[in-house]
């Protein structure tokens, strides 16, 4: 076996995950390809809170994407939370710890955000699209990828960022079943103008075993998302029925209800919360894991899109210049896993409580987050959002 830095790296994903290793692997020298199954970069119709801890991760590398995001996506200085009705259980503010960590958080379109990463690569020249991996084998000197069209490539190292249904984990975690959320999302972007929609907006409203998130993400558009608990087990719905949605959410404040009036049933994406268990390993050898591949998680922190791009950034810095890369990648996952995890659970944790369906303990739930101390969230968001993170 021959030790060298490493030259080039697979990447199979050209999702968020995937365009971030790309980015900071390419700062730090690493010639990068991305393979991504889709035909086109077609980053879907919904949006997603990018949090203050991913650009300053990026920064530690040079790259800053705020300056794209400034002029594509809004900054959201408060999160409100509110009854079903519209009326205030709390509100969250991070301007003044954003101010203090030196970023803001943004509410982005996918597609925005994804052009925003590619910026950050250099452009679209290193994806490959229609490119379908299928599984890949790996020595002390290399891997090799094969893809459905019969095609293998070979590179120094492979990384599986291809998502939740990762081709990659497949192959590494036997009996990797889905852990059930019980709950069903309903996800859209739309032209959107309300009175209670001002710049920046963004709230979430609670119900008894539902949910309703609207956001401002920017040039007349809102994000909104709905959450209804199912039974355990229950087959998921062939399509989406607007018409259920509109019923579901009948009684609530009437930004709720026009955001889903005005919006076009075929925009609306239905989909099941769910992750998986958190696995112990990512990696062998010469390849890992990263984003929704290694660690997907339920979306009640908002930090999935951030601990991609964080998991790039700890890559890329295990990486630079290293000789022995499986021990760069076991070191990047050995450093990457303890925050993970933990945010995985919290992030099952609060969804769980957000989801609370009994009259008494929905009371105790909007009780608790009505009086407990301020201080109590600000060290909770500080924990989360502080990059490099402390302890």
């Amino acid at each position: 076996m021959t030790q060298h830095p490493p030259r080039k790296a697979l990447v199979i994903g050209a999702g968020i995950g995937g365009l971030a290793a790309a980015a900071t692997l390419r700062r730090v020298g690493v010639e990068v390809r991305i393979f991504e199954r889709a035909p086109e970069l077609r980053p879907g119709t919904t949006a997603v809170s990018l949090m203050c801890n991913a650009i300053l991760a990026l920064r530690t590398l040079d790259i800053d994407i705020a300056p794209g995001l400034d002029k594509r996506a809004e900054v959201f200085d408060e999160l409100k939370f509110l009854t079903r009705r519209g009326r205030p259980i709390r509100a969250l503010p991070f301007r003044d710890l954003a101010r203090r960590l030196g970023a803001s958080n943004y509410a982005v379109h996918r597609a925005d955000l994804q052009q925003t990463l590619l910026e950050a690569v250099g452009g679209d020249q290193v994806i490959e699209l229609n490119a379908a991996a299928t599984g890949f084998t790996a020595d002390d000197d290399g891997v090799e990828v094969a893809f459905e069209d019969g095609r293998t490539v070979s590179g120094d190292l492979l990384i599986g960022a291809d998502g939740f249904n990762s081709a990659i984990r497949r192959q590494i975690a036997v009996a990797d079943d889905p852990r059930p959320g019980d709950y069903v999302c309903w996800l859209a972007t739309v032209p959107f103008a309300h009175p209670r929609l001002t710049k920046g907006y963004a709230a979430h409203y609670w119900g008894r075993g539902q949910r309703f998130g609207l956001a401002d993400i920017g040039h007349g558009r809102a994000y909104w998302w709905a959450t209804k608990n199912v039974p355990a087990g229950s087959a998921p719905a062939r399509r989406t029925d607007k018409g259920e949605i509109a019923r579901l959410f009948g009684g609530w404040a009437p930004e709720v209800r026009e955001a889903i009036r005005v919006t076009p049933e075929e925009t609306i994406v239905r989909i099941t919360a769910q992750d998986r268990p958190f696995l112990p390993r990512w990696g062998s050898g010469r390849m890992t894991l990263l984003g929704d591949a290694a660690h997907p998680m339920l979306v009640s922190l908002g930090q999935g899109a951030a601990l991609a791009i964080e998991d790039a950034v700890v890559l890329a810095g295990h990486l630079k210049g290293a000789s022995d890369v499986s021990a760069a990648l076991r070191g990047y996952e050995d450093e990457r896993r303890p925050r993970t995890e933990a945010l995985v659970g919290a992030a099952r944790a609060l969804s769980m409580t957000e989801q609370l369906e009994g009259l008494f303990p929905a009371t105790m739930r909007d009780l608790y987050f009505r009086f407990a101390p301020m201080s109590t969230f600000t060290s909770q968001n500080e924990a989360v959002l502080t990059w490099p993170p402390r302890g």
